[in-house]
């Protein structure tokens, strides 16, 4: 039976490398799933993209192991503009007959038809290790006796997991200015990285509102959309609200009053 370290490229992934040779335990094969916005645009930022390729061939020269990329035949941008509606329980969705759109909070499309989905494949008869701390208990429900966490064998916590990948020389540059890492787009980042998405790839935050037009669902389940944040963050640039102060929308609408500008001409 095939032993496969999931990777993600994130702190407690890349720390499952030396909590499985602490351990000793059999490992195989490395595999990382990959996820594109588009054909030609990867859902990891450039600085990520950079990044992986130096961990590779870190892991390459330290284990002896190749890391796969392996991603779906689908992009994120073909499932947004998927119709719904081609099963059952769908065509009784007050969506069938429109596109995606946004993934939901819950049971989001992305993860399982991006991911989930190329993982099962490749996983079925084997052992899969997967990056949860031994401080992460809330996660321990997805552990089996297929899919295991090295890290909660061996007892490492988060910090411990970024001490190791800190001095093994694969600190990700993503965490100079994001709390996570993942897909540029994901719908679970916080505010502040979105407002440095805006800021340093506009490329790639003009997408985003346009995806934002098209879809049936709002980008979050509170009803704030991608164009809600564009207004908001260009009301910080122009100084009328602070960005580090709590938020509330009757700041940004009292402002503008104050200044005789429409909220919607922002």
């Amino acid at each position: 039976m095939e032993h496969i370290l999931s990777l993600s490229y994130g702190k407690d992934s890349l720390a499952c490398l030396g909590a499985i040779e602490e351990l000793g335990w059999q490992l195989d094969r490395i595999v990382h799933i990959e996820v594109w916005a588009t054909d030609m645009i990867p859902a990891d930022l450039p600085q990520m993209v950079e990044f992986k390729k130096k961990a590779d061939q870190v892991i390459k020269e330290r284990y002896g192991i190749e890391v796969e990329h392996i991603r779906s035949k689908y992009t994120y941008n073909d499932c947004f503009y998927m119709v719904c509606g081609e099963n059952r329980r769908e065509a009784k969705s007050k969506y069938a007959g429109k596109i995606y759109g946004f993934p939901f909070r819950q049971g989001p499309w992305c993860n399982s038809r991006l991911k989930q989905h190329v993982l099962e494949k490749l996983s079925k008869g084997t052992v899969q290790y997967i990056g949860i701390a031994c401080d992460e208990p809330e996660r321990f429900h997805n552990l089996t006796e297929t899919k295991k966490s090295p890290l909660v064998a061996v007892g490492w916590t988060e910090d411990m997991c970024r001490r190791w990948y800190e001095e093994n020389g694969l600190l990700s540059p993503i965490y100079q200015n994001y709390t996570r890492g993942g897909c540029w787009f994901c719908h679970n980042q916080s505010i502040g990285q979105l407002r440095i998405l805006r800021k340093t790839h506009p490329e790639l935050w003009n997408l985003m509102l346009k995806w934002d037009n098209d879809s049936p669902v709002t980008f979050h389940a509170d009803g704030k959309t991608v164009h809600d944040f564009e207004k908001r963050f260009h009301a910080e640039d122009l100084g009328l609200i602070p960005a580090d102060q709590t938020f509330r929308w009757e700041m940004v609408i009292g402002e503008l009053r104050k200044n005789q500008m429409n909220l919607f001409d922002l």
